[in-house]
């Protein structure tokens, strides 16, 4: 393909995180050493994969070749592919396949919304009749038909996640953490390896305001940032609690063992409606198989 004719979007260009500056530079003198080994994924004439390397072949005038998805239906198809090639690639970081697990965690989960959704549809329609040829409701299977196909990786558990990412579930829940807490300097501190995951999900507690004043003094402030809110949690040992008599305060009421049964009662109903809506989905996915 010609390359004026290749297109590129800013939004797939953008969706995974840039190589740094080393990283850039190391690959245009691979490329100018041995040439564009790999070809540039395209889906039509928009690319999908290999934009550091298109342009460094753009810039020095060198040959690339090109090769097309035809498997993509649309631009969520193309987020889901890129996600896994990057997911099994050595040079991303810990923190890139934790965010790139959870964002695949999110399409998954529209996915299979859209689908019970549809199925949902079709089967509230009176004129649905039974029975039909078949194991599966034709009006079901051609409202699945019509929905994104949803991917067998369910990754609704932390466990799932941290398999998908090649991260243990603590790591995990730090980059949920991070994700959700942190303020833009704190990750931005995180992606240039200069914070930690445990570290940088330790001052994500702290307010917003007081995790930028911190980062503007730089690494080592967001380092001892984190020290002293580990610090402040730590139960002295040596000391025991101070009477309420000593302070003039009451101890807090403590649940009653009704009160507590009640609770636990609660969750476990809120366990089984959880445990029915995903074997719901799961036959329903298992008739658009």
């Amino acid at each position: 393909m010609n390359p004026e004719e290749i297109v590129v979007l800013p939004e797939l260009k953008a969706y995974i995180d840039p190589l740094t500056l080393d990283e850039h530079e190391s690959l245009e003198r691979s490329i100018l050493d041995e040439g564009c080994r790999d070809a540039l994924v395209l889906w039509g004439n928009i690319l999908v994969d290999g934009h550091n390397r298109f342009g460094i072949c753009q810039k020095h005038g060198l040959p690339f070749k090109t090769v097309q998805n035809e498997r993509f239906q649309n631009m969520e198809d193309i987020h889901l592919w890129m996600i896994d090639q990057h997911l099994g690639r050595r040079s991303v970081s810990d923190y890139q396949r934790g965010v790139l697990a959870l964002r695949k965690r999110e399409i998954i989960a529209e996915r299979r919304a859209a689908a019970a959704a549809a199925v949902n549809a079709v089967k509230a329609d009176a004129s649905t009749e039974a029975p039909w040829e078949g194991d599966v409701d034709p009006a079901v299977a051609q409202a699945l038909a019509n929905t994104p196909k949803v991917p067998d990786q369910a990754l609704d558990t932390r466990e799932a996640l941290a398999r998908a990412a090649r991260l243990s579930a603590g790591q995990v829940k730090m980059i949920e953490t991070i994700q959700e807490k942190a303020a833009p300097e704190v990750v931005a501190a995180v992606k240039a390896g200069e914070l930690s995951l445990n570290a940088a999900a330790v001052v994500a507690t702290l307010p917003v305001e007081e995790q930028q004043a911190v980062a503007a003094e730089g690494a080592d402030s967001l380092k001892q940032a984190a020290k002293r809110v580990r610090d402040a949690k730590k139960k002295p040992k040596a000391e025991t609690p101070a009477s309420t008599e000593d302070d003039g305060m009451e101890a807090a009421p403590t649940a009653s063992p009704e009160a507590l049964q009640a609770r636990v009662t609660e969750l476990e109903a809120e366990n089984e409606r959880l445990r029915l809506q995903v074997q719901t989905l799961q036959e329903l996915l298992a008739e658009q198989g």
